[in-house]
C-alpha cells in the first residue's frame, strides 16, 4: 500500500468513531432553529384550520334550520323555543344523527373552544324588535317564521359561544343554564365588558378565531367577522 493510501485510510478510520461534541452541538443548533421558524407557522395552519371546521359546523347546522323550516311552516327555532334549539335540528342532521341525545353531534362543538366538557359551543339569537325605531329589543323564546327577517343576508342567527367563569358549561340536558345558549341584548356581544353577569354578560365570543368569531346568517352563509365590526345592527329582525 502506497503511503498516501495508508495516510487517507487511517484519518477515514479516525472520522469514523462519530461526531464530535462541537459537531453535534451544531446539528442541535440547527434543529432548535428550523423548529422556532416552523412551529409558528404550523401553530397558525392549525387555527385555521379550526375556524374552517367551525365554519363548516354553522354551514351544516344551516342546512338543518333550512330543513326543519321546511317541515314546520317556514319557522325556525329562537332561545328557549320548544326546549332548545340543537335539540330541534336533531331529525334534520342526516341519518348519522338520528338520535336523541344532542351531544352525539360533533357539528355542536367548535374544536376552537377551551373547554371540552362543553357540549355546545354555539349561541343563537333570540333577539327582537318592534320595529325600526327600537334600539334596544328584547327575547323572544317562540320560533320565528323567516319571512319576518328583512335582511337574511346581514343578520346573525347563530355565532359562537364564549368561555369563561360566568358562562355555563353544558355537560347534559338537566343543566340549570341550558336556556342561557341566545343572544337577546347588547351586553352579550362581543365587544362588551360585562364578564361577571351570567344573565347580561358577553355571550357571544370575543377572541374565539383570531380577534373575532365566526356566524351563521338566516341565509344559511356563515362568515368570520372581528369584533370591533361586530354591532347590534346585524342581529336586527326589522
Amino acid at each position: 500500500m502506497k503511503r498516501n493510501e495508508a495516510f487517507f485510510f487511517k484519518r477515514l478510520k479516525r472520522k469514523s468513531h462519530g461526531f464530535t461534541l462541537i459537531e453535534l452541538l451544531v446539528v442541535i443548533a440547527i434543529i432548535a432553529l428550523l423548529l422556532s421558524l416552523l412551529l409558528p407557522g404550523l401553530k397558525k395552519a392549525r387555527k385555521q384550520t379550526q375556524t374552517v371546521i367551525c365554519s363548516s359546523n354553522m354551514r351544516q347546522i344551516g342546512f338543518a334550520a333550512v330543513l326543519y323550516a321546511e317541515a314546520n311552516d317556514t319557522y325556525v327555532p329562537r332561545g328557549g323555543s320548544l326546549g332548545t334549539w340543537f335539540k330541534c335540528f336533531l331529525p334534520y342532521l342526516g341519518q348519522g344523527y338520528n338520535i336523541t341525545d344532542y351531544r352525539s353531534v360533533k357539528i355542536y362543538r367548535c374544536p376552537s373552544f377551551p373547554d371540552k366538557k362543553q357540549t355546545v359551543c354555539y349561541v343563537v339569537s333570540s333577539w327582537t324588535f318592534n320595529d325600526k325605531n327600537d334600539l334596544n329589543g328584547h327575547e323572544i323564546t317562540t320560533p320565528t317564521r323567516l319571512s319576518t327577517f328583512l335582511h337574511p343576508m346581514s343578520t346573525v342567527y347563530m355565532a359562537d359561544n364564549e368561555e369563561g367563569s360566568w358562562r355555563p358549561v353544558i355537560q347534559n340536558e338537566s343543566d340549570p343554564d341550558i336556556q342561557r345558549l341566545d343572544v337577546w341584548t347588547a351586553t352579550h356581544l362581543p365587544a362588551s365588558n360585562n364578564t361577571t353577569d351570567i344573565t347580561n354578560g358577553r355571550r357571544v365570543a370575543k377572541n374565539r378565531h383570531r380577534e373575532g368569531s365566526n356566524y351563521l346568517f338566516l341565509d344559511w352563509h356563515a362568515e368570520y367577522i372581528p369584533t370591533k365590526d361586530m354591532s347590534v345592527k346585524f342581529w336586527r329582525d326589522k
